[in-house]
């Protein structure tokens, strides 16, 4: 199995900006054989509050076909986020696009003071997908400042934990202890993908990382580069590599 963690730079707003580096960032996963890629939270448009009723998609949103075309062309799952549109009801969401040609979507359940000014949660849209019978469940940011959130992914018999995050570097060594526990806590795998520049006017703190269900560190990124955090497993050993973009 190989998984890859992708660190990005997002342009404030510019979705075909953002989703053109989506495209070659899949594209470098493909050429390395990775199985799934996951992107930071809301990823296609930047973190935004204030703004995010000008960003929003939707379900079936056209913007998303070419997304679609490399996981089902390279049998690749992709994970982006976006302020997602359900029923009239905004929230920060990602899509989880399958080689199927499916987006199912994922819901934040935990949002940061100030979010509820602007989005909702909810815990209706919380899917689980598998790769090679590994359960693999999925968290935004704010959701792992809350122990309830691992504890029930543990109850589902997740394997793999995969989260994606807006933090700063004021917040990321809170973000690698928690996540660090959970790992071995819980004894699940844990792939965190961050933004490396500035988003919503501030800065972020890149280091995407993996730790085994050991709660061993097994590969990050630096704060500053974009690219690829890629990582492996062989038998029960999770190997990692880093690819600059």
């Amino acid at each position: 199995m190989i998984l890859a963690s992708a660190q990005t730079k997002p342009t404030r707003g510019d979705i075909e900006s953002n989703l053109s580096d989506h495209y070659r960032l899949v594209e470098l996963a493909v050429q390395n054989n990775a199985q799934l890629i996951v992107f930071p939270e809301m990823s296609i448009t930047g973190y935004e509050r204030q703004e995010a009723n000008k960003l929003i998609f939707k379900k079936e949103d056209s913007r998303l076909d070419h997304l679609k075309k490399l996981s089902a062309e390279n049998n690749i799952v992709i994970i982006a986020g976006a302020p997602i549109e359900i029923e009239s009801r905004l929230f920060i969401g990602e899509f989880i696009i399958s080689p199927d040609n499916s987006a199912s979507i994922y819901t934040k359940q935990f949002l940061h003071e100030g979010e509820d000014e602007f989005f909702e949660s909810s815990f209706d849209n919380n899917p689980i997908i598998s790769i090679e019978n590994q359960k693999i469940s999925f968290a935004i940011c704010a959701d792992i400042d809350n122990p309830l959130h691992p504890e029930n992914a543990r109850k589902n018999e997740t394997d793999i934990y995969i989260t994606s995050i807006f933090f700063s570097p004021n917040g990321i060594p809170n973000a690698y202890r928690d996540l660090q526990s959970y790992a071995e806590k819980h004894k699940m795998n844990v792939l965190m993908s961050n933004f490396s520049g500035e988003s919503w006017g501030s800065p972020s703190a890149g280091q995407s990382a993996f730790w085994n269900n050991k709660g061993e560190l097994i590969g990050q990124m630096n704060d500053s580069d974009s690219g690829l955090l890629l990582v492996k497993k062989q038998n029960d050993n999770w190997t990692s590599k880093v690819l600059k973009f």
